[in-house]
């Protein structure tokens, strides 16, 4: 996202964009990834204002829950003790659970063992191919990503999405009704 004539609007060039700041600018992106400092300063040298995508599926999977659903299961899992991972919270009111890598195949088979199996729930998860934008970016005009539990050396180790899956599909299910 760059703010130009006192207006935010993305750096791909679309006027119209619906992801303001929030898709790699590059069409080859898996391509270039990368965690060596150098070549990632010299990126934010050339772009400032650029949003932090974390690719997701290699070290990492993330659930994406509607952020009072989130909030209902975050309360939930700390309450019992559960081992949680790092959340973030995005200004289109979503959370993201980080789990380990390999969730998005095995979504559907822990839905159905929680009992949701069929049922139209409002979680999503990204895997191998998909991203994130990570905390502190920008997401277009609507603010900034922000941490809802930072990582750390309590969370440092991520959770089996099997632990949460049941809670955060709960939550999910009774903001449908």
């Amino acid at each position: 996202v760059i703010r130009a004539d006192g207006a935010w609007r993305c750096s791909c060039g679309n006027n119209a964009c619906p992801a303001l700041g929030s898709h790699p600018a590059h069409r080859d992106w898996n391509k270039q990834i990368t965690a060596q400092p150098s070549r990632v300063h010299g990126w934010w040298d050339e772009n400032p204002e650029a949003a932090i995508l974390l690719p997701t599926g290699r070290t990492f999977d993330v659930i994406d829950v509607p952020e009072q659903a989130g909030c209902l299961a975050l309360a939930r899992l700390e309450r019992n003790g559960a081992a949680l991972g790092p959340v973030a919270a995005t200004p289109t009111r979503r959370l993201h659970f980080f789990v380990l890598p390999g969730t998005k195949k095995k979504i559907p088979e822990m839905l159905m063992r929680a009992g949701w199996g069929r049922a139209q729930l409002d979680l999503v998860c990204h895997g191998e191919k998909d991203f994130v934008v990570a905390p502190p970016s920008r997401m277009g005009t609507g603010g900034q990503v922000q941490w809802a539990r930072p990582p750390g050396e309590s969370n440092r180790w991520l959770p089996e999405a099997a632990e949460l899956i049941p809670t955060l599909a709960y939550a999910c299910g009774r903001e449908r009704y």
